[in-house]
């Protein structure tokens, strides 16, 4: 009897179904897509080391030519604030760790870093020193920087200031807080803008709201800052704290996650500024476990396109120390299951997205629909996710979604993402694809790429997505 309970209800999985209307224009809750929505971000000390990866200039380029748009690139992190300028060092960066997995407690960084950073094509984003209070020193930098950097976009002054505490430099033994931080960062900002300019990237908090500094920094050094930041990671890895994997992925939770940065982009738009994700991914401390899946491509989709219609202008996906950094997308001679994610969602978008619009969320099934707008407003693409969990045991549930709205009939075609498992890592082997094909080591594309066709009768069409899987059509 219990056999057969757990039969009907894989059936049930296997057969449901749902209907989706294309609407012929851009639906009210639509959103402007920027080109650079999906970005990178780069850990400071991390940065050169990059620079000599072929994956890097590779994965980069394959983004750009798909969004018709550079990614931006941010570079900064923890070691931002364990970093002093040396204006006579002869390399980009100089510190000593015990292990290449490590990162530096401290380090110096010289002119040359700053031409690496030229060499990106890119907007660029630099974050400076700030805890440890020399900002004689991060003026240097800052100075340098904008000397060299045609494509420099903002400076940051700090990481996480949120994290800061009494015993940090910064503070000088008086106690650290919210209103400390805004009061420090606009100290620093009016006293630095006359060198550099209004460039500064605001907040760049992990857990405080971005609302209050924007509400409270004051018109003077509000009027310096371009940009707002905010950090986000869904999950946190750090200590030995348990992720979940499909909790990452579940779109209902994707949803609720993203929702929580709506008044804060709302404000910062208000106030004439774009609101970035400007340090992002899947879990703080590396990632853990859940990072490098094919589980973590499907979070990937949802979590830009939802992050967009809630307001968020991009999103900067954080790549740490080399060969020790579970949520990277390439590495030494690799590339890994979430980049797969990056590309999908930005093949979607494309060179001629112009808006995204939610075609209703089914949260109790998993199952998201997307379409994507041309700035005359007509709509070129749809996407459907399949966000629920298959560890690969078992029968694989399959959702059938039914189309119609379309002004035509023939055949269209659909490209699929997809892997044997939400679990499926490509530095283990498992052959995560996008129609057929992959990327090599290097970040360039192998094998075929296939489309499937799918038949449209007056106006409808239907297709098939299992879990997890994503699919593309071209309208």
């Amino acid at each position: 009897m219990a056999r057969r309970s757990v039969l009907l209800v894989s059936l049930v999985w296997l057969h449901y179904a749902r209907a989706v209307a294309v609407p012929a224009s851009p639906p009210s809750n639509a959103a402007v897509v920027d080109p650079s929505l999906v970005s990178v971000s780069i850990e400071f000390f991390a940065f050169p080391g990059y620079t000599q990866l072929s994956g890097t200039n590779n994965c980069l380029a394959n983004l750009a030519s798909l969004r018709g748009a550079q990614p931006a690139v941010r570079i900064g992190g923890t070691t931002q604030d364990r970093a002093t300028y040396d204006a006579n060092l002869q390399s980009p960066v100089n510190y000593t760790v015990a292990s290449p997995a490590d990162a530096p407690a401290s380090l110096t960084y010289g002119p040359s870093f700053f031409s690496l950073a030229s060499q990106l094509k890119g907007d660029v984003t630099i974050g400076l020193n700030r805890q440890l209070n020399n900002q004689a020193n991060s003026l240097s930098a800052g100075s340098r920087a904008k000397q060299t950097m045609r494509n420099l976009l903002a400076i940051e002054l700090g990481n996480e200031p949120d994290l800061y505490s009494a015993s940090s430099t910064i503070a000088q033994g008086k106690g650290w807080s919210e209103s400390i931080d805004i009061a420090s960062e606009a100290k620093w900002f009016t006293a630095m803008a006359p060198t550099l300019g209004n460039i500064f990237q605001g907040a760049v908090y992990l857990s405080w709201n971005t609302q209050q500094l924007v509400s409270s920094i004051g018109s003077a050094a509000l009027n310096t800052i371009k940009t707002i930041s905010r950090h986000s990671y869904p999950q946190s890895a750090c200590g030995g704290s348990s992720t979940n994997l499909p909790n990452l992925m579940n779109h209902a939770g994707i949803v609720s996650y993203v929702n929580q940065y709506k008044a804060e982009a709302t404000a910062a738009h208000n106030a004439g500024k774009r609101f970035f994700l400007g340090e992002t991914n899947s879990a703080t401390c590396g990632g853990g476990g859940i990072s490098p899946t094919f589980g973590a491509a499907i979070w990937i989709i949802d979590y830009v396109l939802q992050s967009a219609l809630i307001g968020v202008d991009r999103l900067y996906f954080h790549h740490g120390t080399i060969g020790n950094c579970a949520y990277c997308w390439w590495g030494q001679n690799a590339v890994y299951s979430p980049y797969y994610g990056a590309i999908f969602v930005s093949e979607f978008l494309g060179a001629d997205g112009a808006k995204v619009a939610s075609l209703g969320n089914d949260n109790n099934q998993g199952i998201a629909v997307y379409a994507v707008y041309s700035a005359a407003g007509a709509p070129l693409r749809v996407l459907v996710l399949n966000t629920n969990y298959f560890d690969g045991n078992g029968s694989r549930p399959s959702t059938q979604v039914n189309f119609s709205g379309l002004a035509r009939s023939g055949t269209i075609q659909a490209k699929r993402l997809t892997a044997p498992s939400a679990t499926s890592r490509t530095d283990q082997g498992a052959a995560v694809t996008i129609g057929g094909s992959s990327f090599a080591s290097d970040c360039t594309r192998t094998g075929t790429e296939r489309t499937e066709s799918v038949a449209v009768n007056q106006g409808s069409f239907s297709i098939s997505v299992r879990a997890p899987e994503a699919l593309i059509m071209s309208l």
